[in-house]
């Protein structure tokens, strides 16, 4: 079965418009990162969306000489986001795993992580709320299926490691996959190696199989 195409482009246009939700501007810029299928069309929508800038009218910015006195004469750092690197320590080394896009949300090693455990053979980090939606990390045991789900928003997920298959085909190191309420999935972890995910979710998972229904209470 083919991917979602038309999903990921809008996703992709979405990114190079700088419209996305921050944890699913980083999913989509490490995607970026890891393959180089998409490079080029994004590169494109950029472009575009610099020459309209370029042919856009001027607009007076009111008490700019006052706006950048307050700017260069400030002692504090400027920010780019609200979210911290979930390990804290930023001298830890890199782990090449982990695309640099997500290294503010995530830390610098997948090894670092507090993971918790959701299932047997799966386990979950959570980061917390940013910017509207929920980003988290999924680690599969190699081989193991996760329960049947579907989800009450959407939900992103990035591959870094290994690979999984539902119903919407395989997806591998680097790949997007998309679920919302019309999907009702089941992932399976490709034979022979720990998939992991990054994954940015709005709303909640709702498990539908019979052993999910069972475990439903104790994951939270």
């Amino acid at each position: 079965m083919e991917k979602n195409v038309t999903g990921l482009d809008e996703l992709l246009a979405g990114f190079a418009a700088g419209t996305l939700a921050e944890p699913a501007q980083a999913l989509v810029g490490a995607h970026l990162e890891l393959s180089v299928d998409n490079r080029d069309y994004v590169a494109s929508l950029e472009a575009l969306a610099g020459l309209g800038i370029e042919e856009a009218q001027p607009v007076a910015l009111s008490d700019r000489d006052d706006a950048l006195a307050a700017i260069f004469a400030s002692d504090e750092p400027i920010s780019v986001g609200t979210s911290s690197p979930a390990t804290g320590n930023v001298n830890e080394s890199r782990d090449p795993r982990l695309p640099e896009s997500l290294r503010r949300i995530v830390g610098g090693s997948l090894d670092g992580v507090a993971w918790k455990t959701l299932l047997p053979g799966v386990k979950e980090c959570k980061f917390g709320e940013i910017d509207g939606c929920v980003a988290s990390l999924l680690w599969v045991r190699a081989g193991r299926a996760m329960p049947s789900h579907t989800h009450e928003g959407t939900e992103l997920t990035l591959v870094l490691q290994g690979g999984f298959k539902d119903s919407d085909g395989h997806f591998e190191r680097g790949d997007i996959a998309f679920a919302d309420h019309e999907v009702d999935h089941k992932p399976i972890a490709d034979e022979g190696e720990d998939c992991i995910c990054f994954a940015v979710t709005e709303g909640s998972l709702r498990l539908t199989g019979p052993v999910g229904r069972f475990f439903a209470p104790f994951m939270r």
